[in-house]
């Protein structure tokens, strides 16, 4: 009897504390339901039908049109599918520089920044991480007249004999240029005759524009601070016993480094890996503040286009066909960076490779045991 009330007791204490967990967390799944879900919801929708912007999306006069904003997008052969193959190449090409280079670069400053010999640490974390927490469109303005014709940027290059381009307004693929300079103008015409949501594969290859190489320095500059925080914290929390372990083997810094640090900084690589994949997908207020796709739509970018398609062009259906796609090229890009981050098991070469080592690891402790065994006087 008494272990039946106990049991009664318990199942209701965990009751109401169910009760008041759903009663402290109803106001942020309501705020997140009608904020969120409704919106992503309703916008779904509206990429499925002919609304154009005025009147509510579900009144009588919107009609569903099926896929026919995603196949005018994708496989539509007109305007819009060269627009879009623009946009996702001048963002591929984005994506492609800036995550390696600002990954690369707040490691090498987080793993300089928590030195213990490096006097004024703190200076250098603020100093470096600033740039992170300044407005974007302040910076993209700042960036407007750093690299104008007459900035600062084409100054500084003056002064090595370098007559600087005209940075934002130069369509100009950085590719194209480099093999200019060859004398290489011109792709073959496997390249130049075949296409890719309207655009060329010798314009693909071209690389970002020198207007959009601008952007590419500027996200480099404004975000590697905030990566570096989380490369920092990820360092701190490293144990340095395995670290010392291979300092007493001989190892090097590099090694160490890329041995032993880089592999337990996988979580926090993936992390920022994940993020910079996401940011730079969805740029969109640097172009908006500067150039607004130009020069000859080298800066367009998806999200950019998708808002332009909305509230400009009012094809609100195709806009949010746009933002559907995007959404769905950066899941395959975070899924696909998942799997090649995943944690691998130690291959049989590999095995081959360390059994040597390890097996002379082993060898030398059992040699030193049994050498001092035989000194030892017999009893």
């Amino acid at each position: 009897m008494s272990q039946t009330t106990s049991r009664s007791r318990r199942s209701g204490i965990r009751r109401g504390e169910a009760a008041s967990g759903w009663l402290f967390t109803a106001p942020v799944i309501i705020l997140l339901g009608v904020f969120l879900v409704v919106p992503v919801l309703m916008a779904l929708w509206v990429s499925f039908s002919d609304w154009g912007g005025r009147g509510s999306p579900f009144s009588s006069d919107v009609n569903f049109i099926g896929l026919k904003n995603y196949t005018s997008i994708l496989a539509g052969g007109g305007l819009a599918e060269q627009d879009f193959g623009i946009s996702l190449k001048n963002n591929a090409w984005y994506v492609v520089l800036v995550v390696p280079i600002q990954t690369a670069v707040a490691l090498g400053l987080a793993v300089l920044v928590n030195r213990a010999v490096l006097r004024g640490r703190g200076f250098f974390r603020t100093a470096f991480y600033f740039p992170s927490v300044t407005s974007s469109v302040a910076i993209t303005v700042l960036w407007l007249f750093l690299f104008s014709t007459t900035g600062a940027v084409n100054q500084m290059l003056s002064w090595i004999g370098i007559n600087g381009p005209n940075w934002f307004n130069d369509p100009d693929g950085i590719v194209h240029n480099f093999l200019g300079i060859f004398g290489v103008t011109q792709g073959p015409g496997a390249l130049t005759q075949n296409t890719l949501l309207g655009v060329s594969w010798w314009d693909w290859l071209g690389g970002p524009s020198v207007a959009m190489t601008a952007y590419i320095i500027m996200a480099v500059f404004t975000t590697s601070g905030t990566f570096m925080l989380l490369f920092i914290a990820a360092l701190q929390n490293l144990g340095g016993d395995i670290t010392e372990a291979a300092m007493m083997d001989g190892a090097n810094g590099w090694q160490r480094f890329w041995r032993i640090t880089l592999p337990q900084l996988r979580p926090t690589l993936f992390t920022v890996l994940t993020l910079g994949l996401i940011g730079c997908w969805q740029v969109f207020d640097q172009i908006y503040t500067g150039t607004k796709g130009a020069p000859g739509k080298t800066t367009l970018t998806p999200a950019y286009q998708s808002y332009k398609t909305s509230f400009v062009d009012q094809n609100w259906g195709q806009g949010a066909a746009i933002a559907f796609i995007l959404f769905v090229i950066i899941v395959l890009f975070t899924i696909f960076q998942r799997w090649v981050l995943r944690e691998r098991a130690v291959s049989k070469r590999r095995m081959r490779l360390y059994q040597p080592a390890i097996t002379a690891s082993t060898a030398v402790p059992a040699a030193a045991t049994a050498a001092a065994a035989e000194k030892e006087p017999k009893r």
